[in-house]
């Protein structure tokens, strides 16, 4: 007598089949948490008034990239991390040589890079001497003796007579600045976190629905 077993289905075919099933629903719902993490930080930071430009700094990629995996992860972030960081924690702000942080107002107008202008720039480019100006109440200050041109800019005067020179404030002087904490992107991740696992639950089951 013989006895033969036959097992309908194949067992170790259903078990690949699932495992196969479970990698591509843990490698979709992590990119689609890193993609809606990656939106929400954007959202964010041009909701802070930060601008567009800095917000396509946030970056999101899933690894491994070739292949599903059960081990998937996603990673997002920033191509400009200083900014975004100081804007995110809100630090308190000194001069690396223990001396004065320079803000131009103004009168000052833009770096040739169309950031803040240093005051060794400004220099160079008005062709003026900065003169420091100590106040015991309130910022002190690097003020030049020129005038202001229609765009309210400080410049130096072709009078020879010295008609409309005026002591203008170049820069106000403090000893640190502490930055307002503009963004809470610990928040959004802990969401995206959070809801990972449902994610992956969800699209598992949606896969074998026939």
């Amino acid at each position: 007598m013989q006895l033969k077993l036959d097992i309908t289905p194949d067992l170790v075919a259903m078990m690949a089949a699932e495992i196969k099933a479970g990698e591509r629903a843990v490698s979709t719902a992590t990119r689609e948490a890193g993609n809606s993490l990656k939106s929400a930080w954007r959202a964010q930071i041009t909701g802070a008034g930060l601008g567009q430009r800095l917000a396509n700094t946030i970056r999101s990629e899933r690894f491994p990239k070739s292949r599903p995996s059960l081990s998937a992860a996603a990673v997002v972030w920033s191509k400009a991390p200083v900014i975004i960081g100081a804007h995110d924690t809100g630090p308190l702000i000194r001069s690396k040589d223990g001396f004065w942080l320079a803000i131009p107002t103004p009168a000052a107008g833009r770096g040739l890079r169309g950031g803040k202008i240093t005051p060794g720039e400004w220099e160079r480019r008005a062709g003026l001497r900065l003169r420091f100006v100590y106040r015991p109440a309130g910022p002190s200050l690097l003020v030049a003796e020129g005038r202001l041109n229609a765009r309210g800019r400080a410049v130096a005067s072709r009078s020879r007579t010295g008609r409309g020179v005026t002591t203008v404030p170049i820069f106000l002087l403090v000893p640190q600045v502490k930055l307002r904490k503009r963004l809470d992107l610990a928040r959004d991740a802990e969401r995206a976190q959070d809801a990972l696992p449902g994610a992956i639950v969800a699209t598992w089951v949606s896969s074998r629905v026939v």
